[in-house]
């Protein structure tokens, strides 16, 4: 494979490119192309395109059939260098970046668009944003100085190339979409609802849950307005200050088994129901919008659809066509095994060198077999569980795997005194708020969700403090070096399957589908095997730490849980 080329879309849909040398700057002239697609088509000797954004650029390649094997996505690594600097926040467009090189005012990002429900992904069209490709080829070569300032060059390369390449993925995802059977989609819609009324309304069974719930309460209830709810509890004499599932199961009140039966249905009919069904799968196919890096630790969102959040039964209408197969992936307790790698701590590392139960191994090794107690032990030291149970449990994690816990102790510690802290290959957190102010202590979404209620932090009802932010960094270098690990997976496994006809189709944290041919399935499976180990020993170093999928080949997606 040949090496780098450099280029900008020009007007009229053509090119501009340039092939540069080892050392990043132009090696040749400049050429004038009149059709941006033939001029990369042509070039199959190219071993990586650097271009403005795979948003502008490879959709226009996907529509001709043109696949490339590598990018560089100029940028996708202004975010992360941004981040890696402590500026955050700042304008991340190409335009910007050059801006910033000549002292000039620096223009705002364009916001962002929403998706288009039912149609190839707003996010991969071509942009309106024109930049000269001399003004890139500065910006370029000012990014790979800024990479070898990095605190570790190496890894903070490999992490743009890595978040490159899931450009890509993300884009060819989009394009070939999740296999969605409509047909299936409405059955299960039926047995869960009912019947659907005229004029929009609710449907039948969400309607004879509203009239159970309002009979509990003795008069009218909306079991869709929250506040209805609190007000009608606490008429009846109990004090709820939300409608979350946990607080709503610690209620010994007949309204409660209606009300919960309502919300989990509810949440079917608004997020995944026959609008939804209608908007968002076209073709037999839902053609999400995926945006790697979506969250500030690495993990990949969606604009628009949910597609990250498809609830089990609703699984059941993901089909793979006739005679191929949904090859569905679950890398196994992913982020202990990260946790061991990044603290290189001997004994959790060979815990985590075998591809059987984890946290079995762990409480042989530390919990007297009690295996509930070394999960509860690992996870708190990760999301920072410091009260009951937990404090106990992390004592005793604490005096068999030292430089694990001391791995993350200190990354709390940073964060309690406003410090950054990185992933293990660079991606670093977002700078730490001002005293005082009330925004969850700039915690991410996803990060509050997850931290277990029972270690003493509420989702959503933490404060700005530095006990809170402690928590985030904590486990931000856990969950961001997974995330890292997943690029770097994503990428050899698309490497890996690029002569098959199978299609990466989905992929969320820790989860991955592959639709492919049943005669391919086989092949498939030993490819997301290969490529999780191969993204260890890349990602990590070489350690003892086995990185093993659970794996289901199966005809429809609910089958494989």
């Amino acid at each position: 494979m040949g090496g780098r080329w450099a280029l900008a879309a020009a007007e009229g849909g053509g090119a501009r490119l340039v092939p540069l040398g080892p050392d990043g700057l132009p090696s040749g002239p400049v050429l004038e192309e009149p059709d941006l697609v033939e001029a990369v088509r042509s070039r199959p000797e190219v071993g990586r395109w650097v271009w403005r954004s795979t948003a502008e650029i490879h959709p226009r390649l996907l529509a001709a059939g043109v696949r490339v094997e590598r990018c560089y996505d100029i940028e996708d690594a202004e975010l992360l260098l941004l981040g890696h600097e402590g500026r955050l926040g700042e304008p991340r467009s190409a335009a910007a970046a050059w801006a910033r090189l000549h002292n000039a005012p620096v223009p705002p990002d364009p916001p962002a668009r929403a998706a288009e429900p039912g149609s190839q992904s707003s996010l991969f069209e071509p942009q309106p944003v024109t930049v000269p490709l001399e003004a890139l080829l500065e910006v370029y070569a000012e990014q790979q100085r800024r990479h070898e300032a990095a605190e570790h060059p190496g890894r903070m390369r490999l992490l743009t190339a890595a978040e490159s390449a899931g450009m890509l993925v993300a884009a060819e995802m989009s394009r070939a979409g999740l296999p969605w059977r409509a047909d299936v989609h409405r059955e299960v819609l039926h047995e869960l609802l009912g019947e659907r009324y005229a004029g929009g309304g609710e449907p039948r069974r969400l309607a004879e849950l509203t009239e159970e719930v309002s009979a509990a309460f003795g008069r009218r209830v909306r079991p869709d307005l929250p506040a209805d709810v609190v007000k009608a509890f606490a008429q009846a004499g109990v004090k709820v200050s939300s409608t979350r599932h946990w607080e709503l199961a610690e209620i010994d009140h007949p309204a409660v088994e209606p009300l919960i039966r309502y919300k989990k249905l509810y949440r079917i009919w608004t997020a995944h129901g026959w609008g939804w069904l209608q908007n968002w799968v076209r073709d037999g196919r839902f053609r999400p919008e995926y945006l790697p890096g979506g969250t500030v630790s690495g993990r990949w969102t969606t604009n628009g659809g949910g597609a990250l959040q498809i609830p089990k039964v609703i699984r059941r209408a993901v089909v793979a066509d006739e005679g191929w197969r949904l090859v569905v992936a679950d890398a196994d307790q992913m982020e202990p095994r990260v946790l061991a790698a990044i603290s290189r701590d001997r004994g959790l590392m060979e815990v985590a060198g075998h591809d059987g139960d984890l946290y079995t191994a762990l409480s042989d090794r530390a919990f007297a077999g009690d295996r509930a107690h070394a999960k509860l032990a690992l996870l708190g030291a990760v999301y920072g569980q410091t009260s009951g149970d937990g404090l106990k449990n992390l004592a005793a994690l604490r005096r068999r795997f030292p430089r694990a816990v001391a791995y993350v102790d200190d990354a709390a510690k940073a964060g309690e005194e406003g410090r950054l802290v990185r992933t293990w290959l660079g991606r670093t957190s977002p700078r730490a708020v001002g005293a005082g102010d009330d925004d969850e202590a700039g915690i991410p979404q996803e990060t509050l969700e997850a931290v277990p209620a029972e270690g003493g932090f509420t989702p959503g009802h933490a404060s700005a403090n530095a006990r809170a932010r402690g928590r985030f960094t904590r486990n931000f270098v856990v969950q961001g070096s997974a995330a890292d690990w997943a690029l770097v997976m994503l990428a050899a496994l698309r490497r890996a399957t690029s002569a098959m006809r199978a299609e990466l189709v989905f992929f969320q944290h820790d989860e991955v589908i592959v639709h492919c041919p049943a005669e391919e399935a086989e092949d498939v499976t030993e490819a997301i095997r290969s490529a999780g180990e191969l993204a260890g020993r890349i990602a990590f170093g070489e350690t003892p730490v086995r990185f093993p999928f659970t794996i289901a080949v199966v005809e429809r997606y609910s089958d494989a849980k």
